[in-house]
């Protein structure tokens, strides 16, 4: 099981969501349902593939008859995407901010060497976007892990 294909996001606001990575960020995003009132939201971007769905429907697919407490706060996992220059990760910056995220912490060298920082989506995921000049780059520019 050497493979990572989904990763699944509970969020709270379908609709919010939709525009923050659609409009606000330019991802493909294929919608299940109704736009007004989505039941699934898939990116099509390269690599791994990410979902949303409504959180208390996901908690409730985990165990309906027990479904785990939805907290709020870090919930211990980070995205991130990997640029392949300083200037890349500005760009993504003045992208994320145009598009309403909350910033966590502005782009800087960082203390393995890279350049790094981190912003909130709508739901509160974190998100990094960093540059390693270490970094190598397969033909999907998923990142090569040597």
């Amino acid at each position: 099981m050497n493979r990572l294909n989904l990763i699944t996001l509970g969020v709270k606001d379908m609709v919010e969501s939709l525009a923050f990575y659609r409009e606000g960020l330019g991802f493909e995003v294929v919608v299940y349902g109704e736009e007004t009132n989505p039941d699934v939201m898939f990116f099509n971007n390269g690599g791994t593939k990410i979902s949303l769905f409504p959180i208390e429907r996901l908690a409730k697919d985990i165990n309906e008859a027990n479904p785990p407490e939805i907290g709020h706060g870090f919930g211990g996992i980070t995205l991130a995407y990997n640029g392949k220059s300083k200037e890349e990760v500005d760009s993504i910056f003045a992208l994320v901010k145009k598009a309403g995220a909350k910033i966590v912490k502005e782009p800087e060298t960082v203390f393995w060497g890279g350049y790094s920082g981190y912003f909130q989506d709508p739901n509160g995921f974190y998100w990094e976007v960093a540059y390693g000049d270490m970094w190598q780059f397969d033909e999907n520019d998923m990142l090569i892990i040597q």
